[in-house]
C-alpha cells in the first residue's frame, strides 16, 4: 500500500486487514496503523526505493499517493517519477500480480492550472471519453503504469474518484474534514454557515466518493479477472444538489444554513484568519490537532465547490462487470463527522 496513511490509503489498508490480507504500508515516515507493517522508502529516490524493495514480494500493489507541486510541469515530473521508481523497484524484487493506481476526475476536468476550463467532455463523465488535449500528471502516471505492465506482465487498474470523503490528518485534499472545521468555526464565532461555491454547484446535480467505497472497488478490481487492465470511475452511487446537502450538514452541527445569493465567497477568504481561533478551540476542548492547516484544505474545497459546470460520474462500466457497492453520501458525511468527534479532532 503506497500512501497508507492518507484518506484513500488508510481506508483501503483497513479493508484489506479486515479481509485477512497481509498489508505493508510504504512511506518516507510510516505511521503506526493497526495490522499494517511499515516499509520505509522515498519514492523520489530511485536507488533508495529499489534497495528498500529488493527483497519484497507482493501480490497486489495500490498506489494512492501524490505530491502537490507549484506547477503542472513539476507535478508531472515529480509524480510520474514516483510511479516509475516504485514500479522499477518492484520489478527488481519480482513484479506483483496486480497494480492499482488512484487518480481522479481531473482526468476529465484538467489539472488545477486549467481546472474546468476549455473544451470539456459531456457529463456524466465516462471512461470512454478519454484524455483532454492538455498536460496532466494523471496521464503521465498512467503511462508509467502501462509501460511497466507491458514490461513486467502484471495486470493493472486505474480508479477515478470524485471528491473523496474520509478521515486523514495532514491530507492536501480533504473536503469532509474541511467542512467540519468550517462549521465548528461558524458555530464558535457566530458567522453564517454560508456555501462558499458557485451557483452551478449549488443548483446542479453532483456526486462524491467515500474512501471506503473506493477501497471496496480497489479490492474488487484486484480480485476480479474481468476487471484487469481497465480504468474505472468510482462514486457512491447517489446524486444530490448542494442546496440540499448544505442544509443536511448544517443540521448535523446544530447550525442554520445561510441563504445563498449566487456569489462566490471562498473558504480561503473566509478562513484566512482562523488559525488562532482554531487553536483556542482546540486548547479549550482538548482536541488532538490544534494546527488548522493540518485539518482543513480550503483551496481544494474551493476548487471543487467553485466549478462553473455540473459534474457527475457514470459508473456503468464497473456495474456491468459486477461491482455493485453503494453508499449514501449524506451518511458518509455524518459517519465522518462522528468519527472526527470520537477521535477528538473536532469538538
Amino acid at each position: 500500500m503506497v500512501g497508507a496513511s492518507g484518506i484513500v490509503g488508510s481506508a483501503t489498508a483497513a479493508l484489506l486487514v479486515e479481509e485477512g490480507w497481509t498489508v505493508h504500508g510504504l512511506a518516507r515516515r510510516p505511521v503506526e496503523q493497526a495490522g499494517v507493517g511499515p516499509l520505509v522508502a522515498d519514492l523520489q529516490d530511485a536507488a533508495g526505493t529499489k534497495a528498500a524493495l529488493k527483497d519484497a514480494r507482493f501480490d497486489a500493489v495500490f498506489i494512492t499517493t501524490w505530491l502537490r507541486q507549484d506547477t503542472e510541469a513539476e507535478n508531472i515530473r515529480v509524480n510520474s517519477a514516483m510511479v516509475r521508481n516504485l514500479l522499477d523497484g518492484l520489478a527488481a524484487g519480482g513484479a506483483p500480480r496486480h497494480v492499482a493506481l488512484v487518480t481522479g476526475l481531473k482526468h476529465y476536468l484538467g489539472p488545477f492550472e486549467a481546472y474546468g476550463k476549455g473544451k470539456l467532455p459531456q457529463t456524466p463523465f465516462r471512461e470512454s471519453q478519454g484524455r483532454l488535449d492538455v498536460a496532466n500528471f494523471y496521464y503521465t502516471q498512467e503511462d508509467e503504469l502501462f509501460a511497466a505492465a507491458r514490461r513486467d506482465g502484471f495486470a493493472w487498474s486505474v480508479h477515478r474518484p470524485h471528491t473523496v470523503i474520509g478521515k486523514a490528518v495532514g491530507n492536501a485534499m480533504n473536503m469532509g474534514t474541511t467542512l467540519a472545521v468550517y462549521a465548528t468555526l461558524c458555530r464558535e464565532t457566530g458567522r453564517p454557515f454560508r456555501f462558499p461555491g458557485s451557483a452551478a454547484q449549488w443548483n446542479g446535480l453532483t456526486d462524491m466518493t467515500e474512501a471506503r467505497q473506493l477501497a471496496r472497488q480497489l479490492l474488487w478490481a484486484a480480485t476480479t479477472p474481468a476487471a484487469a487492465n481497465e480504468d474505472f470511475n468510482i462514486v457512491n452511487g447517489d446524486v444530490f444538489r448542494w442546496s440540499w446537502m448544505w442544509e443536511r450538514i448544517a443540521e448535523w452541527f446544530g447550525l442554520e444554513a445561510a441563504p445563498f445569493d449566487g456569489t462566490v465567497l471562498t473558504l480561503e477568504e473566509q478562513m484566512k484568519d482562523d488559525a488562532p481561533v482554531w487553536r483556542r478551540i482546540a486548547e479549550r476542548e482538548g482536541l488532538k490537532e490544534a494546527d488548522l492547516s493540518r485539518l482543513a484544505s480550503p483551496w481544494h474545497t474551493d476548487a471543487d465547490l467553485g466549478r462553473p459546470i455540473e459534474v457527475m460520474t457514470d459508473m456503468s462500466k464497473s456495474r456491468r462487470l459486477g461491482f455493485t457497492a453503494y453508499r449514501a453520501t449524506d451518511d458518509a458525511f455524518f459517519d465522518l463527522f462522528a468519527e472526527l468527534r470520537a477521535d477528538q479532532l473536532i469538538p
